[in-house]
């Protein structure tokens, strides 16, 4: 359900779960220490395995800098040589689909989860999901938020601040 765009309960047992196990594994890859490895070749691998079970798919030569936050990690797809600096919030009720070079400075929020703006539907605590798709080549900037159901085109630019509410063009800054 919560894939497909449908509403769901969040506190679903099953949910909740996978949130918790999610968030434990990141803290686990936030304690991943060079003083730990022969060189810095043996730690970047002990981080890329680490990542790797925290998300759905991460490229090669992917980096993903801590702290950063998922809901579940399994809906995220990273792409070849992405990058997410400190601070990055993955909130992926729904695929968060990243292209090849992709650039996040720090702090950068996407999330795909959204509530009703009617109070007494928000009440029930039900939400829904919406896919993020960020293209190839695109760069967002320092405290950037990406909002659910927004794609990204090839080649873009985010400013930093931004709130990505609406679809962005390719080669658009």
């Amino acid at each position: 359900r919560m894939i497909s765009g449908v509403g769901y309960d969040p506190v679903e047992e099953q949910l909740c779960e996978a949130r918790i196990i999610s968030t434990e594994k990141a803290l686990d890859y936030q304690n991943i220490r060079r003083k730990d490895y022969n060189n810095w070749k043996e730690y970047g691998e002990a981080r890329r395995q680490a990542l790797c079970e925290i998300v759905g798919k991460a490229g090669n030569n992917c980096w993903v800098e801590y702290p950063f936050y998922v809901d579940y990690g399994v809906n995220i797809k990273l792409g070849n040589n992405s990058y997410a600096n400190f601070g990055t919030t993955f909130l992926d009720c729904s695929v968060i689909d990243i292209g090849d070079n992709v650039m996040f400075g720090p702090n950068v929020t996407i999330t795909t989860v959204g509530h009703p703006t009617d109070p007494h539907a928000r009440a029930t605590g039900v939400e829904h999901a919406e896919p993020v798709r960020i293209g190839n080549n695109v760069w967002v900037s320092a405290n950037v938020v990406i909002l659910p159901g927004v794609t990204i085109g090839d080649n873009s630019t985010l400013a930093a601040g931004a709130v990505v509410t609406k679809d962005v063009s390719p080669s658009t800054v």
